[in-house]
This record gives C-alpha cells, structure tokens and sequence, in this order.
C-alpha cells in the first residue's frame, strides 16, 4: 500500500512522522530539500541583512527630504538644503574663470619675447594653450603639431608665412582662403599642359627633395616657366606667397609622382578658418606662442 505524507507536517519534517528533521552539524532545521544528499537548512534571515535595508530605507527618506528629488517638468525640487547644482558648476566656473583672465589678460597686447621669459606666467598658460590647441587646431594639424595629408606641420621650421608668434598670430586670425582679408594660398589647375610635360615636370618635382634633380632636364624648364614664379628657382618656397617649398621633407599633400600629377591636373586650395571670429586676441596670441613651443618640445 502506498504511504501518504501528512499535508500538515513542518517544512523540513518527516514525512510519515511529522518531526523535524535537525541538521546534526549546525543544529537548524532543515527544509526538506536534499541536492545529492545535501540537505538545504531552513536558516533564518540574516539581522545584519535586515539592518542594512533599514539602514537603506531611512537613507532614502532622509535623502528624498533634504536633496533635489523630484522632477516637476523643466525643474526639480531642491530639498530643503535648498540644493543646485546647475548654479554650483556655474559657480565653479566662473571661479576658474576668474584666475584665468587674470593672467590671459597679459596677452591682450603681447610682447612676446617678454612673455616667453616669464616662467611662472608660462607655467600657468601654457596647460590652458594646450587644451586650447586641442580644441582648435589638432583636429586638422594633428595633437601634436604634426600635420597630416591636406594640413601643414607646425612642429617643424618650414613655415609658408613664416613661424614667428606675430606672424601666427596674424595667421591665426584672419585664416586661409577664409574671407576676403584672409591670406591667399590656391595652387592653380596646370590641366592645360600635355601629358608627357605634365609628367616631366612630376618626375622633375618628385626628385626634388633628394637633391637628385637634374637641372637641364625638360622638368628643369618647365619648372622655370611655370612654377617658379611662386615656389621659388628651385623649388625653394615662396615665403609671404603661401607656396610651399618643394625641397624638403614637409610636404602637404605628398611628393610622389602620382600626387604630384593630381596636383597638376586639379589644382589644390588649402582652407583654415579666420580664428579671430571665434577667439578673443589674447587667445589667439596665447596660442600662437604655444606653437612656437612645438618645435621645441618634437623629440
């Protein structure tokens, strides 16, 4: 005949007997539940568990009376510390602020060479120029000044307008092919010429930098004819005249022979953006000085 369990018994109990089963090591009751031939104890709820939760629970309404809580559509309730912290940033703000235009206000009408001797006011600018640098100019000219395809390296003594911090600053605000006051730098569409000179002079302008140019060569002249007016006899740069010089390392958009007759066919025109809509004078002097500091900090 088949036993029946009595409906009745303790969680843990004997089935036929009704008593509790007692875990002989630790002495709790245990549920019933056996995982192997583990049997699961019927532990209470740990009181360090329960005082944490009450702990929790007056926290949060403590916390809900005092602080900012609740949303009330655009707003929110600010607690009875009568908290905000939209006005404690903008407070923070313009604390910092504050310091900050106590000494940028030393490059509003510069003396650079002056500036530079300052130690103490260089330590305090130049972490600031930096991230300015970074927000301004790094998208295009690299975070470290290095350039890249399309866009000059400022870490180098090879300049187009030329590298001292009056001249950068300048630079800086009225930009590149930006407005009318801007400087002019455009590399004009050589489309017209045949292929065979559009490719002499390539092969001519590629061997440049080597050194390894050969002057009588039918690139030599057309060179002469054609380019030199703005990149100077022997492609030595056209300073004041935003024509790159041809015979070194600091090339803009590459030196190869296939790049070169791009250039040839297409033309090139450089973009930067007048600065001087964007940035207050000191700023952009601050700046300009800092990219003196480029070439210097290139390992």
């Amino acid at each position: 005949m088949a036993e029946t369990k009595d409906p009745h018994a303790l969680p843990g109990a004997d089935p036929h007997t009704g008593n509790r089963r007692i875990d002989p090591v630790t002495g709790y009751d245990t549920t019933g539940h056996d995982w192997g031939g583990i049997q699961e104890l019927n532990t209470p709820f740990p009181k360090i568990a329960a005082v944490a939760l009450l702990l929790t629970f007056l926290y949060s309404v403590v916390a809900w009376v005092l602080l900012p809580a609740w949303p009330t559509g655009r707003d929110y309730t600010r607690g009875l510390l009568g908290l905000d912290q939209g006005r404690m940033a903008r407070d923070g703000y313009q604390a910092v602020d504050a310091v900050r235009q106590g000494w940028l206000a030393r490059f509003a009408e510069p003396d650079f060479a002056a500036l530079a001797l300052d130690d103490l006011l260089m330590a305090q600018a130049m972490p600031a120029a930096a991230r300015l640098f970074a927000d301004t100019c790094a998208a295009c000219h690299g975070s470290a000044g290095a350039g890249g395809p399309g866009f000059p390296a400022l870490d180098d003594a090879d300049w187009l307008w030329g590298g001292e911090p009056e001249t950068l600053a300048e630079t800086i605000a009225l930009g590149i092919n930006a407005t009318d006051d801007s400087r002019v730098a455009e590399m004009p569409v050589f489309d017209w010429l045949e292929p065979a000179d559009r490719q002499a002079l390539a092969t001519y302008v590629a061997a440049l930098p080597q050194g390894k140019a050969p002057p009588d060569s039918p690139g030599a002249t057309l060179f002469a004819e054609n380019c030199a007016a703005c990149h100077g006899d022997g492609g030595s740069g056209g300073l004041l005249a935003g024509a790159p010089s041809l015979t070194d390392a600091s090339v803009i958009y590459g030196q190869n022979e296939a790049t070169i007759l791009t250039t040839l066919r297409h033309g090139r025109r450089g973009f930067m953006p007048a600065w001087s809509q964007r940035l207050s004078p000191a700023e952009i002097n601050l700046l300009a000085l800092y990219i003196t500091t480029l070439q210097k900090a290139k390992p």
